[in-house]
This record gives structure tokens, C-alpha cells and sequence, in this order.
């Protein structure tokens, strides 16, 4: 199996290389808009391409809401439903434990929504994670994590940093393959021993990359 990112050069502490997908080669570093509802807000996909963009981000959890996943998979997937033909990435929601702290449940099997339009619940466990973005036809899906806010308390984060790591073990064993590629994420709160531990077992376990999670959750500046 060819490694979906190859180095291309190497500056000290810096990289650059290229991200292989189905829909089109990236090259990293990357600026990636982020499209949450499968647009990017005030501008065409060819506008958004013009610009020299490579890679979009949708959200996985607020495309379940609305308008559904059976209408996107009606559609042809997100590149048809969208107008855009090249790569995207898709969110799995985990994101929103912290920024929809308050309509929002997690226990060890998953977490449960409630949609801001309905009032609605949505359950999310990480086998439905990648099963969604799949549906979505996105290029990468990303493992459903539990980030925690800054200031929290540290056994608060040690659990959610431990289940995300069971998360990431089941959403590795869900992934379907086909050419859609799974990133996991590492975690840890904001102790710099956890999360280098975390980032350490979450890239042992065979991911076609590891996303680095819990930022911009109410750190200072």
C-alpha cells in the first residue's frame, strides 16, 4: 500500500511533502478553508479553487442535521452535492463536545446531540462517525476524539484523553477503506507529557495520518 504522504523536502523543524487522495494531490502545508454546511459562505468552488485552494473542511455532525446524509448520498456525495471536485476532509464532530458543551452528552460508547434546529437527538459513537463520513464521500475522515476545554479539571481530560483512545482503536477496526483515507487524533488536555504520550499511541495504530486535537477550545492567546 503506498503511503498516502510523501516528504518532499525538510528545513530544520519544518516540512514540506504532498497529501495523496482520491480526489487530487495536496500540497502541505495547507491552507484548508472550512466549508461546515458544504460551502465556503460568499464564494463559488471555482472562486475557492482560483485562490489556490487544495483541500476543504465540512462538518460531518451539522451535515447529518441538515440537510441529511440521505440527501448528500442521494446527490452523488459532498464533491457532486457541492460543485467541488477536489479533496475534502471531513470533521467527525468530536469538535463539538466543547463548542456545543451544553446540548451535548458523552459516555464511553459515544456521544448524543441535540440539534440546534429541532431539538432533535442525534447519536454519534465512533463506528457512526466513520460510517457517516464515508456516506459523505469525503477523502479523509477523521476518528471521533473527546477534546476537552482549557481549564478544565486534569482527571477530566486523562478520561477523555483514555477514550479517545479506545474511540480511535474502534474507529480503526470500522474504517472500510476503498481509497478513503482515516486520520486519528491525539489528545491529552493541556499537559505537555499526555499529549506527547497520546500522539505516541494514536500513531501506532496504523492511521493514514494523526490530526493534532484539542486546540482553540479556550486557551489564552
Amino acid at each position: 500500500m503506498t503511503a498516502a504522504f510523501a516528504t518532499e523536502t525538510v528545513d530544520g523543524q519544518a516540512r514540506a511533502g504532498t497529501l495523496t487522495t482520491a480526489h487530487g494531490t495536496v500540497r502541505t502545508p495547507a491552507f484548508m478553508p472550512v466549508g461546515t454546511h458544504a460551502t465556503v459562505k460568499a464564494l463559488h468552488p471555482d472562486e475557492v479553487r482560483a485562490a489556490g485552494i487544495e483541500i476543504l473542511l465540512c462538518n460531518a455532525y451539522h451535515l447529518a442535521l441538515r440537510p441529511g446524509l440521505d440527501i448528500i448520498e442521494r446527490a452523488g456525495g459532498l464533491h457532486s452535492f457541492m460543485g467541488w471536485e477536489h479533496p475534502i476532509l471531513t470533521d467527525s464532530g468530536g469538535f463539538q463536545l466543547v463548542s456545543l458543551a451544553e446540548v451535548a452528552e458523552v459516555d464511553d460508547d459515544g456521544a448524543t446531540f441535540v440539534s440546534p434546529y429541532d431539538g432533535s437527538k442525534l447519536r454519534v459513537t465512533p463506528e457512526d462517525a466513520v460510517r457517516n463520513q464515508t456516506r459523505l464521500g469525503a477523502d479523509v475522515l477523521m476518528c471521533l476524539d473527546h477534546p476537552v476545554a482549557h481549564g478544565g479539571d486534569p482527571g477530566v481530560a486523562r478520561e477523555a484523553t483514555e477514550r479517545t483512545h479506545r474511540w480511535a482503536e474502534r474507529c480503526r477496526a470500522a474504517h472500510p477503506g476503498g481509497g478513503q483515507l482515516l486520520f486519528g487524533i491525539a489528545q491529552g488536555g493541556f499537559d505537555t507529557a499526555a499529549r506527547r504520550e497520546s500522539a505516541r499511541f494514536v500513531s501506532g495504530l496504523g492511521f493514514d495520518g494523526v490530526a493534532i486535537g484539542g486546540l482553540a477550545v479556550g486557551e489564552p492567546v
